[in-house]
C-alpha cells in the first residue's frame, strides 16, 4: 500500500446484532423465534468518494416454532439513525442511505439502500430482508440467507477516519 493511499484510505467496520420479537398473544403455546448472525462484524477499506462491496457477507439463521395464529415471519436489519449509520465519533457519519444490502433469498434481490422505515431502528433507516408466509406446514421453520453489504460513498463528502457502527437484524412473528 503506498503512502498516498493510506493517507486517504478510511476504515469502515459494521457491528452485528441479532435480537428477535414476537408480538405476544396470551394463552398460545411455548413458541420461539431466533436469529444468529456470523461473523459479528465486518470490515471494508475504501477511499473517500468510492465504493465497496464487503469481501464476505453475513449469515443470518432465523429459526421459529409458532404457533397456528402466526401468519407471518419477517427479517429486518436496520440503524438506529438514517444520519449516522457510521461514525467517526468525530462528528463526521455515513447515512443510512450510503450502506445498501442485498439478499438474493429475500427481498433485496440486488443492492438497496437501508433507507424504508420498519418496526426497528431508526425512521428511514432499515432494510426488510424478507417476509416468509406462516402456515401449518411450516409452523416450525429455519431459513439460512446472506446479506451481502455495500458501501457507496459517491457524492458523500466524507474525510478519511476510521468509521463505526451497529447495523440490528431482527426478526418479528405476526
Amino acid at each position: 500500500m503506498t503512502l498516498a493511499f493510506r493517507r486517504y484510505a478510511c476504515r469502515y467496520l459494521v457491528l452485528l446484532t441479532a435480537l428477535v420479537w414476537i408480538v405476544s398473544r396470551s394463552g398460545l403455546a411455548q413458541e420461539s423465534l431466533t436469529v444468529s448472525a456470523l461473523p459479528a462484524g465486518v470490515s471494508l477499506d475504501l477511499a473517500p468518494g468510492g465504493i465497496a462491496v464487503c469481501p464476505v457477507p453475513v449469515t443470518i439463521t432465523t429459526t421459529w416454532v409458532l404457533g397456528l395464529t402466526r401468519l407471518t415471519v419477517t427479517l429486518h436489519a436496520s440503524f438506529s439513525s438514517s444520519v449516522a449509520a457510521l461514525t467517526d465519533g468525530a462528528g463526521h457519519n455515513i447515512p443510512s442511505a450510503s450502506v445498501l444490502g442485498q439478499v438474493t433469498t429475500g427481498a433485496p434481490t440486488i443492492f438497496t439502500a437501508f433507507t424504508q422505515t420498519g418496526p426497528f431502528g431508526g425512521a428511514g433507516a432499515d432494510l426488510k430482508l424478507f417476509s416468509q408466509g406462516i402456515g401449518v406446514s411450516n409452523q416450525t421453520g429455519l431459513r439460512n440467507d446472506n446479506l451481502n453489504l455495500k458501501i457507496d460513498l459517491t457524492g458523500v463528502p466524507t474525510p478519511a477516519g476510521v468509521y463505526l457502527g451497529t447495523l440490528n437484524i431482527q426478526a418479528q412473528a405476526l
